[in-house]
């Protein structure tokens, strides 16, 4: 009995052990991997479309890797040097902006006092400047770390080509690992999956759809800095209740005191566009009763980048909407009322 014990022991230790130091070693490439798993998730149903038609997985994945690789590299290629560029113009045009006569004009009463007017424009310049400073060196650091950007880039690969190849012995043995009833595990995944979608397709890839719309709007329209500015309106439109409006509302405004009348309303139509279109896809690709209550949304996003950087856009909801998932499955609630927002 004592040696079966010691046996245990040794054991959990061992795997205790060898756990922390494979966590140690995967560490550095650990968000490569979580970035092919989640392009995995994204390409599944493309995948699983194309190897009805070929019936050869290794040709399936391979052409799918081909076009994500054409659609990751050839931007990055081609309009990283103009995302630059614009960068560096937005922020010598933020050392120069005067934040405090527009603030003047709408609270005269606010802004009676010198001292308080020059304080206020200090705090609105320096704000400003240390964004676009960031940003500025967020895009240099893309060339300057371009060597080990193309290792992480390696790996998503090679992870999202066996991943997406092997999804059902992936989930097979993920299953055989957790410590559930098959009902639960079956409950779990379900909404698991259902979450992902939601987060996924819901959010990030209609909110990107989005800011493209209005970014096209931007080029069409001769808007300077058009690039940059429909980078914002991506992020602006994967953020729930934010939306692309915060973008091109300002943009619009600046249209309209130039003068640029017909530039200003076309940027409106493509604006409202973008709107319309969130309103016909959201219902169509993400089912009622997997919906996240957009407050969550929100918080666990915004939690999720200062924690995991950039993908914690993604990342933070997932976390909190799987540990929502596993409380109302332990304590055996009904999901679909603790998950799915009750106002549409």
């Amino acid at each position: 009995m004592k040696d079966e014990y010691f046996n245990k022991v040794v054991t959990g230790v061992i795997v205790f052990f060898l756990a922390v130091l494979s966590f140690l070693i995967l560490k550095p490439i650990l968000m490569a991997i979580i970035t092919a798993l989640i392009l995995a998730f994204v390409f599944s149903p493309v995948y699983k479309w194309l190897y009805k038609k070929i019936h050869l997985k290794n040709t399936s994945v391979s052409i799918i890797m081909l076009f994500l690789m054409a659609i990751i590299i050839l931007p990055i290629w081609f309009l990283t040097p103009i995302l630059l560029q614009q960068s560096f113009s937005i922020f010598q045009y933020t050392q120069q902006i005067d934040f405090v006569k527009p603030l003047e004009a709408i609270f005269p009463r606010f802004f009676a006092s010198q001292q308080f007017s020059s304080e206020v424009g200090s705090i609105f310049s320096s704000f400003t400047s240390k964004v676009a400073n960031s940003f500025v060196n967020s895009v240099s650091g893309l060339i300057l770390n371009f060597p080990t950007i193309t290792l992480q880039f390696i790996v998503v690969l090679f992870t999202f080509f066996y991943v997406l190849r092997d999804a059902d012995e992936v989930i097979k043995y993920v299953k055989r690992m957790l410590p559930f009833s098959k009902e639960v595990q079956n409950k779990l995944f379900e909404y698991s999956e259902g979450i992902t979608a939601s987060v996924l397709y819901g959010q990030v890839i209609i909110g990107t759809i989005q800011g493209i719309i209005t970014g096209i709007g931007f080029y069409l329209f001769g808007v300077h800095n058009a690039l940059f500015l429909t980078l914002l309106a991506v992020l602006a439109g994967i953020f729930p209740i934010i939306g692309t409006a915060v973008i091109w509302i300002p943009v619009t405004i600046y249209l309209f005191i130039g003068g640029n009348i017909g530039p200003g309303w076309g940027v409106v139509a493509f604006g409202l566009l973008s709107s319309v279109v969130e309103n016909f896809l959201r219902p169509a690709i993400v089912s009622r009763r997997t919906k996240i209550h957009s407050g969550l949304l929100l918080v666990s996003m915004i939690g999720g980048a200062f924690f995991f950087g950039i993908l914690g856009f993604i990342l933070g909801p997932l976390v909190v909407s799987y540990l929502l998932v596993l409380l109302e499955i332990y304590r055996g609630k009904n999901l679909s009322r603790i998950i799915s927002e009750g106002n549409n």
